[in-house]
């Protein structure tokens, strides 16, 4: 008798990691959990001592690190044929000539979150996507969650009636751990709290509003700092749903959230990570839990993307969104707070803004 067939183990996905800081360690945690299937080679990270920490991962778990190729056109160049993707975890200031790089060298991309600097690179990197036809998936936690996306799920279907509000909340310790950083630099980050941490707020929420925002009133304070660190905003969708958004960057040691959906026929609660997922409905005592599959993290649901498991739940019209949004948002704050619309702040393209659920 013939021997029995063995199925062929999945081929290794070759990914280089461009820059090796804090989160890019919390991520390569993630990814040497999946050594079956992942191969990271290179990485892209100029400060020496930041790369060797960022070794000693592999170290630990019994690997050899990876190499490092501290330039990115050098990188691309010598490695491009050897790589399926990247994950680029660097400052936001250059993800947009990183990410544009990359897929031109016929690479995909994970990129992680806010996307972009504002609408006009984000518009720039979808033109990049559609004309080299490779993969964009932008980090949001949050669009990529099984929790966020159940939510998109029951709000669409009508079950929970009309949305009339939104309110969403995050805070962190914000301010202290990032004196010094990259974070609190306008020219590199690109903002503060409200557009670091705070863009999982940002995007979350528009993620389950479904619809542009059309007009913005908000105010952020910087404590004295060089980027915001508190941040108030109400906001109203094309359909009259109206938003306030609590962002503070200045509080105890913490870091969560809280978000709430108020529709005719139930009450949403999650959080801008998709960290849980709860209903109320009429009748209810109180909120109940609403069971779907865990998550896994962005580079789970990367994977899952790439592979044709799933369709891509934060391509880079999301963050289009949320470029969007936080370019209306720093708009009202110029003016002290005066109300923005989406026709002001985009002009004659303000129709190119799709919702995305």
């Amino acid at each position: 008798m013939p021997p029995a067939s063995r199925a062929l183990p999945p081929p290794q996905l070759r990914v280089a990691i461009i820059g090796c800081g804090g989160m890019a360690r919390h991520h390569a945690a993630t990814m040497l959990r999946h050594q079956d299937v992942v191969q990271i080679p290179v990485v892209c990270e100029p400060s020496a001592q930041t790369y060797q920490r960022f070794g000693e991962l592999f170290s630990d778990v019994g690997l050899t690190p990876p190499s490092n190729a501290p330039d990115l056109e050098t990188l691309l160049s010598d490695y491009a044929g050897e790589l399926d993707a990247v994950f680029i975890i660097t400052p936001h200031a250059l993800h947009h000539d990183q990410a544009q790089q990359a897929m031109a060298a016929g690479l995909d991309v994970l990129l992680e979150k806010p996307m972009v600097m504002n609408a006009r690179e984000a518009r720039s990197l979808i033109e990049t996507r559609d004309r080299t036809g490779r993969l964009l998936v932008v980090a949001f936690n949050g669009s990529l969650s099984p929790q966020i996306r159940q939510a998109v799920t029951m709000l669409r279907s009508g079950e929970l009636g009309e949305i009339l509000n939104i309110h969403g909340v995050a805070w962190q310790s914000w301010n202290f751990h990032t004196q010094g950083t990259w974070r609190q630099q306008p020219a590199i980050s690109g903002g503060g709290f409200l557009f670091d941490t705070g863009a999982h707020l940002l995007n979350t929420v528009s993620d389950l509003a479904g619809e542009p925002v059309v007009e913005v009133a908000a105010w952020l304070d910087n404590r004295g700092a060089a980027v915001d660190i508190l941040g108030a905003v109400m906001a109203r969708l094309a359909s009259g749903t109206l938003i306030t958004l609590s962002g503070c960057g200045d509080t105890i040691e913490s870091c969560a959230s809280d978000v709430r959906v108020f529709c005719t026929e139930g009450i949403l609660r999650t959080g801008v990570w998709g960290e849980r997922l709860e209903v109320q409905r009429q009748g209810d005592a109180d909120l109940v839990p609403v069971e779907v599959a865990p998550s896994h993290g962005a580079w789970e649901q990367f994977m899952h993307v790439r592979s044709g498991e799933i369709a891509n739940p934060s391509p880079p019209e999301v963050g289009l969104r949320m470029a969007i949004f936080w370019d209306m948002i720093q708009a009202s704050a110029a003016r002290g707070g005066r109300p923005v619309t989406l026709a002001e702040v985009e002009g004659a393209t303000a129709g190119t803004l799709r919702a995305t659920a």
